[in-house]
């Protein structure tokens, strides 16, 4: 009898963790998780995923442990045996390594190959992916591919660098099945409330119910390619099922400014942004990259996959989540307000 597959994702609670182990249940994966213990829940992201009834078997497993921990780490993994690994842990925030620079490496960059030292000393036959960042081509000139040079602007870039080559030396070293799945920026309801394209569409929803007042942001003119963080999702597990491993960019080939992000937002919702907006010096970064657009011609040839989620669709979702969660949030407050 065939052994059940199973996979083991660092960073599950994150955005993309939580689409990839909904992915992998429905694919019939038995799914093991790495989380951090902390003095609050975390879970809030993949809760859902153990109100499904349907399966009697559990399929779902958490682990707790932090990336720091080598050790730790080679336990684990020895102990599940997994066969594929989906490494999506990191400081992920471009702004925080700035402020947190040596943890971001830490973290990011050494995290990284602890992770592939455990698979290489526990001796488990994984299939390795890691979630490489379209933040590591910096101010090189789009549109950016798998053969554009790296120009990292941020420590969050340069420890994605950093994790980047080592997924490419343990791989050509010691024969370990590791491939980079280079991701563009990718957005969805679950998308954390710091990152800009969350923070302008749950903005959008509280400035319509009339419980914030203003819109607070960097550079308007930053281009970014925007996609679906479900689809991505499905790229990474494509990435793995190849017969050898490889690098690929993942990406929509659009690009779109912060500005015409911001527009798309309040114009769904009839608001006029230039009322509501205003620029804050503090968020623009150290060493700002300005224009990110992704050559995704080598997945749609090789992985048969390309993004169905437009851009004004993907802002049209997240409005539409975010109009309902704060609405609920309001109705919560006056119930308890007597009202």
């Amino acid at each position: 009898m065939n052994k059940k597959k199973s996979a083991f994702i660092t960073g599950i609670t994150g955005q993309d963790g939580s689409y990839l182990a909904e992915l992998l249940l429905s694919k019939g994966y038995e799914v093991h998780g790495l989380i951090r213990r902390a003095s609050t829940f975390n879970t809030g992201r993949i809760d859902h995923l153990y109100q499904d009834r349907h399966q009697p078997e559990k399929k779902l497993f958490l682990h707790y442990g932090d990336l720091s921990d080598s050790g730790q780490l080679t336990n684990l993994i020895y102990n599940v045996q997994p066969q594929e690994i989906y490494h999506l842990g990191a400081q992920s925030h471009v702004m925080v390594s700035f402020e947190m620079p040596e943890y971001t490496g830490a973290i990011t960059g050494l995290g990284t190959i602890r992770i592939l030292e455990a698979m290489r000393r526990s001796g488990v036959n994984a299939r390795f992916y890691q979630a490489s960042s379209s933040e590591m081509f910096g101010d090189a000139s789009p549109p950016q591919s798998e053969t554009t040079p790296f120009r990292p602007r941020s420590p969050y870039a340069a420890a994605k660098v950093y994790a980047y080559w080592v997924v490419a030396n343990y791989r050509e070293g010691y024969g370990l099945f590791a491939s980079n799945g280079i991701l563009f920026n990718h957005e969805s309801p679950r998308r954390g409330e710091t990152f800009v394209s969350r923070k302008i569409t749950r903005a959008v929803a509280r400035i319509k119910l009339g419980v914030q007042d203003k819109l607070y942001l960097g550079n308007l003119k930053s281009k970014r390619d925007w996609g679906y963080a479900p689809e991505y999702t499905e790229a990474m597990w494509r990435i793995l099922a190849q017969e050898k491993p490889d690098d690929y960019v993942i990406a929509t080939g659009e690009s779109h400014t912060v500005q015409e992000f911001v527009e798309a937002a309040f114009g769904l919702l009839d608001l006029d942004w230039k009322r509501y907006v205003e620029i804050d010096p503090s968020y623009f970064r150290p060493t700002e990259v300005d224009s990110l657009v992704g050559d995704v011609r080598k997945a749609k040839k090789h992985l048969d996959w390309e993004p169905k989620v437009r851009f004004k669709d993907l802002v049209k979702i997240m409005v539409e989540a975010d109009l309902q969660a704060e609405r609920i949030k309001l109705e919560g407050t006056n119930q308890g307000k007597g009202t």
